[in-house]
């Protein structure tokens, strides 16, 4: 392993132990044979359509996964495993987790109290306030007094009080003003110019592609492609996944193009290839394994891609 290597997933399996009917249980893999690697001074965005296992891989990064999930594969964090003894030793300092929802706010505890958590000062809690334009009376406010983007600029700021090695970022911008969500994945860039790694869920993708280093795709459940954001800003003929062209194809200043069929289902995957059914180039060997590889300075989760 490198050791420039801050956050190491291998082969990630995650699924859930699930009553099928009335008294059979099965387990539901959702998350497939998943790797991927962020670096220091990276920003790894990942990205791909509702359902498709991006927040489960931050939960099972930061040991989030409800109790009925099971996982396989292993999780790195600077060259060690992250076992549940080592997050509790980094969580909330060197690796820290800006959450999708704000319920994760406390409700019976003042912003900015919980803002500064255990290790931080209320200086530090102004400082990065004021950077997110946050008036000081919002200190003292609980988290229903609220509005949904104050939420979020409250919990980015949380995150970053301290200087974090590694950064989970679950959807942080959903509610921020144009202006205000590239200000704070500015910061995110800030800070893995400084050494840190940063692990970008978003649905934001023109956002991303101002501060990211590199775009993982995912597709029901797994990574299909790993590129370079050249690549993605290049356009759909830099790419090298049918399902990456797609998604390219489909955003609004692009072709707006929508693909038929649908994302399969966890529980009635198909054999091979995961977005066969819906591939124009689909061939006999596409219902075989499907293992990643190494593909014009990308890596890509297709047998016919070149």
């Amino acid at each position: 392993m490198e050791d420039k290597n801050i956050l190491k997933v291998d082969d990630l399996v995650v699924s859930f132990n699930m009553y099928k009917g009335f008294f059979k249980k099965e387990d539901l893999e959702v998350v497939h044979s998943l790797s991927l690697e962020v670096n220091e001074k990276e920003i790894v965005a990942v990205v791909g359509s509702s359902g498709s296992g991006k927040s489960l891989l931050a939960h099972a990064v930061l040991g989030l996964l409800p109790k009925n999930a099971n996982t396989k594969g292993e999780i790195f964090y600077q060259g060690e495993k992250l076992t549940d003894d080592k997050r509790k030793e980094v969580l909330g300092r060197k690796i820290v987790f800006i959450p999708q929802s704000i319920d994760y706010l406390d409700p019976v505890m003042k912003v900015g109290k919980q803002a500064q958590g255990v290790y931080s000062t209320k200086e530090r809690q102004e400082e990065l306030f004021e950077k997110y334009k946050l008036d000081k009376s919002v200190e003292d406010m609980y988290p229903f007094q609220l509005s949904g983007g104050m939420a979020r600029r409250v919990l980015v700021s949380s995150a970053v009080m301290e200087t974090p090695k590694l950064i989970v970022a679950d959807e942080p911008t959903p509610g921020l003003s144009i202006d205000m969500a590239m200000d704070t994945l500015k910061h995110f860039r800030e800070i893995a110019d400084n050494g840190a790694g940063v692990l970008l869920i978003t649905h934001d993708v023109d956002l991303a592609l101002n501060v990211a280093d590199k775009i993982a795709v995912f597709y029901a459940g797994t990574i299909v492609e790993i590129a370079s954001t050249e690549d993605f800003i290049k356009g759909k003929d830099a790419l090298r996944h049918p399902y990456s062209k797609a998604f390219i194809s489909a955003l609004p200043q692009n072709e707006f193009k929508p693909i038929d069929g649908k994302q399969p289902y966890a529980g009635e995957l198909p054999k091979g290839c995961l977005f066969a059914s819906r591939c124009p180039n689909v061939s006999e060997k596409c219902y075989g394994e499907i293992p990643m590889r190494d593909l014009r300075g990308g890596k890509v989760r297709c047998v016919n891609a070149t």
